[in-house]
C-alpha cells in the first residue's frame, strides 16, 4: 500500500499547487463527504491527480482559501466520475471548473450495464478497485492509511479511464451528445430551497388532518435545527419513522412520548423535552398546513386515460417510439429524453403539433439540443398518429 500524506496547511497546499500547475492534460478531481453523518454536504476530502504532477490529497478543514487551487488548474479540463455529487461542494470551496468530463454520465450515454466507479475502471482499464470505504464518515480525524489510499484510487485512474471513454464516444459517433450533456452539468444552478422541504418527511403519507401535519411540521424543524446545530444528519438523530410513530401515537404527555416504543434514535430520550415542545407546539399553532399541495406536475399516466384520455393515447403513442429509438442508440431511455419531459409534453402539448413546435416545448422544459434533434420529430408522429380516427388517413409530421 502506498503512503499518502493529507494536505492540510497553506505551505505544503501551496507547493502542490505549483505542481499541478506545471502537470500535463485534464485533472482527475474526488469529492469526499460525511453524508450520512454530518448535517452538511461540505467536503472533507479533496483529490486531485493530474499526470506529470501526481496525486493529492487536500484536507478542506486545514486549508484557509482555495484560490492557488482554482488558479493553477484555470483552463484545465476537470474530470469527474458523477459530477453532479462533487461539484456543489468544490463550488463551497471556490472551485469552479472551466470544462468537465464525466467517466459516469459517459458510460450511460455508450450503454455500458454497470456505471460505478469501480465497474467503470474495470470494463475500460481491466483494474480492479476496493470499494470499501465508500460510506465512511470522511469528517474523522485523523484519517486512517487504508482510507487515504482508497480516496487516492478514486483519481489515479481517472485520466485513462477518460481517454478510453473519449474513443468509444467517438466510435459510436456521441462525442456531441456528450459534451452537451458535460456542459449542462457543469453550469446546472443548484436547486432552489423547498418550500415546505418537510413534506420530504419519509412516511408522511401516513398521517392524516392538518392538525397531525402541522406536529409533523414541528417535530421535522425542531430536527432540522438541532441537526445543524450539533453538525450531525438528521435521521442520526431520530429517523424519520420515529417522528412519524411520535404523530401517529399522539400521546398526551411527555412521559407518554417517552413510552412510543417507535420513537427511537439516539437523542429520541436525550432530547425529550426538545420533542415535546415541537409536539406541544404543533398543537397550538393557529398556521395550520395545507393537507393537499398543487403541484404543477401532470397526474400520474394511470389517471389519464379518465381524466384526459386525448394525452393518454398521445404518451402511449410516443413513449415506445422514444423507447425503442434509446435501444437504437444504446442508452437508457432516461439520458436520451427524461420521461418527465415527454410526460408534460404529452399533457400539454403544442397547439400545432410539428418537429418545430414539439422541439421548442421540450427546449422550454430543458431538454438539450441533442435530444431534441434525436426525439421532437418522433414524438411529433406519434403525437399526430395519436390524434387520427379509424376513418381519418394518419398524416406525417413536418
Amino acid at each position: 500500500m502506498t503512503d499518502y500524506l493529507v494536505i492540510d496547511n497553506d505551505g505544503a497546499f501551496d507547493d502542490a499547487c505549483l505542481a499541478l500547475a506545471a502537470g500535463s492534460g485534464p485533472a482527475a478531481v474526488d469529492v469526499e463527504r460525511a453524508s450520512g453523518f454530518r448535517y452538511s454536504q461540505r467536503a472533507y476530502l479533496v483529490q486531485v491527480f493530474r499526470r506529470d504532477a501526481g496525486a493529492f490529497l487536500f484536507d478542506p478543514t486545514g486549508i484557509a482559501d482555495f484560490a492557488p487551487l482554482q488558479d493553477a488548474l484555470a483552463g484545465v479540463e476537470w474530470v469527474f466520475h458523477a459530477a453532479s455529487q462533487d461539484l456543489p461542494s468544490l463550488r463551497e470551496l471556490g472551485l469552479i471548473p472551466d470544462s468537465i468530463f464525466d467517466t459516469e454520465l459517459a458510460s450511460r450515454l455508450l450503454g455500458h450495464e454497470r456505471v460505478g466507479l469501480a465497474a467503470v475502471v474495470e470494463h475500460t482499464l481491466g483494474i480492479t478497485l476496493a470499494k470499501e470505504h465508500s460510506a465512511a464518515d470522511w469528517s474523522t480525524r485523523p484519517l486512517p492509511d487504508s482510507w487515504l489510499e482508497y480516496a487516492a484510487l478514486d483519481v489515479l485512474h481517472l485520466v485513462d479511464v477518460r481517454d478510453a471513454l473519449v474513443a468509444e464516444l467517438a466510435e459510436q459517433g456521441k462525442t456531441g451528445f456528450a459534451e452537451e450533456e458535460f456542459e449542462a452539468t457543469r453550469v446546472r444552478p443548484p436547486k432552489p430551497p423547498r418550500d415546505e422541504p418537510w413534506r420530504r418527511l419519509s412516511g408522511l403519507h401516513q398521517v392524516r388532518g392538518a392538525r397531525n401535519l402541522a406536529v409533523a411540521r414541528e417535530l421535522w424543524q425542531t430536527r432540522e435545527d438541532y441537526a445543524k446545530e450539533q453538525d450531525v444528519s438528521p435521521g442520526r438523530l431520530v429517523p424519520d419513522r420515529a417522528l412519524v410513530a411520535a404523530v401517529m401515537a399522539s400521546p398526551a404527555s411527555k412521559g407518554a412520548l417517552a413510552g412510543v416504543a417507535a420513537f427511537n434514535g439516539r437523542a429520541s430520550r436525550s432530547q425529550l423535552d426538545r420533542w415535546w415542545g415541537a409536539i406541544e407546539r404543533g398543537r397550538a399553532t393557529e398556521q395550520l398546513p395545507r393537507e393537499r399541495v398543487p403541484s404543477d406536475a401532470p397526474p400520474p399516466p394511470r389517471a389519464w386515460s379518465d381524466r384526459n384520455p386525448a394525452a393518454d393515447a398521445r404518451l402511449k403513442a410516443a413513449r415506445p417510439v422514444v423507447e425503442a429509438h434509446a435501444e437504437e442508440l444504446g442508452m437508457p431511455t432516461e439520458n436520451l429524453l427524461t420521461p418527465d419531459l415527454l410526460r408534460r409534453v404529452a399533457w400539454e402539448p403544442p397547439a400545432q403539433i410539428d418537429a418545430d413546435t414539439v422541439g421548442a416545448a421540450l427546449e422550454a422544459l430543458g431538454a438539450r439540443s441533442w435530444q431534441i434533434a434525436e426525439t421532437s420529430q418522433r414524438i411529433a408522429a406519434a403525437f399526430v398518429d395519436a390524434t387520427q380516427t379509424p376513418e381519418e388517413p394518419s398524416a406525417s409530421a413536418s
